[in-house]
């Protein structure tokens, strides 16, 4: 763990979205001896894995009670992960806590999702706790340098990753998109608001279309965090399901940043990947 991480005491509280991140985090404190305190959202948390670990659950947006809920469990580190669809104004319940900061959730609504996440985050900060990110509770999910798998991109791969990352560095300041697929020098699809799955069967759809005319087998997709994201929050991820999206695209791989994208189960990636004959690496960051 870093030295950030060794300074941590616990327990340590996990606001916990979607998926399976938020469990794998909670293991990955458990691990390195410190307490995980789940707090999960309604509606998103799955309550059937919820019941391993202490929880309680909480609404977005009821910041009042999830302060006292900190406070209650002495969790002054806080750790956000997993999936949250961002809500509307309108679904936001709203509590005494929620209406004091109101100005400053109105000011996180109107930018894109790093922007909602790191202003929420500085509202949590601003009721005196410390928002950590995965390098300091969880480094162990996070990709390494190098490649992970059999398969090493080739030449023409490696100069379509190249291009990817130009790509992301220049779309980072609009908060677009965190992957895009290059093919042979060509950008043919980046991702918006529909994810990185969808960015992926959207490019299967337009090779079974004829819409991309190069074999399978060739082109890579890239992903990257934003340019000044909080790397706290919204960290890219993949994992198996990105690497069988990567083979029915007709992809020869996937390029992340090492140290800035979260693997969801490292070893079912990697089969995954070198069953389907693709690599994935890790990029210097």
């Amino acid at each position: 763990m870093t030295a950030a991480a060794l300074e941590v005491s616990s327990p340590v509280g996990v606001i916990a979205g979607g998926g399976a991140m938020p469990f794998a985090v909670a293991d990955s404190l458990k691990a390195h001896g410190l307490d995980p305190v789940l707090f999960a959202l309604k509606g998103v948390c799955d309550p059937v894995a919820a019941e391993r670990f202490r929880h309680h659950w909480i609404t977005v947006g009821q910041i009042g009670r999830a302060t006292r809920l900190f406070r209650a469990e002495n969790c002054k580190n806080l750790v956000f992960i997993g999936t949250l669809v961002r809500p509307g104004l309108a679904e936001i319940r709203l509590d005494w806590g929620t209406l004091r900061a109101l100005g400053r959730i109105w000011a996180a609504f109107r930018g894109g999702d790093d922007h909602l996440l790191s202003g929420v985050g500085r509202i949590f900060e601003h009721e005196g706790f410390h928002l950590l990110g995965l390098k300091d509770v969880a480094p162990d999910l996070l990709m390494p340098e190098g490649c992970a798998t059999r398969n090493v991109p080739d030449p023409d791969a490696v100069a379509d990753i190249a291009r990817g990352q130009e790509v992301l560095r220049a779309l980072g300041p609009f908060d677009v998109g965190q992957a895009v697929v290059v093919i042979d020098g060509h950008v043919v699809g980046v991702e918006g608001i529909e994810g990185t799955d969808e960015l992926l069967a959207r490019i299967a759809t337009l090779r079974a279309a004829s819409r991309i005319r190069a074999p399978k087998g060739r082109g890579v997709l890239v992903k990257a965090p934003k340019s000044k994201q909080d790397l706290r929050f919204d960290l890219p991820t993949i994992g198996s399901r990105t690497v069988e999206g990567t083979a029915r695209a007709g992809l020869s791989g996937v390029a992340v940043v090492a140290g800035n994208t979260v693997v969801a189960d490292p070893q079912a990636m990697i089969e995954a990947a070198d069953a389907a004959g693709l690599f994935v690496t890790g990029l210097p960051s």
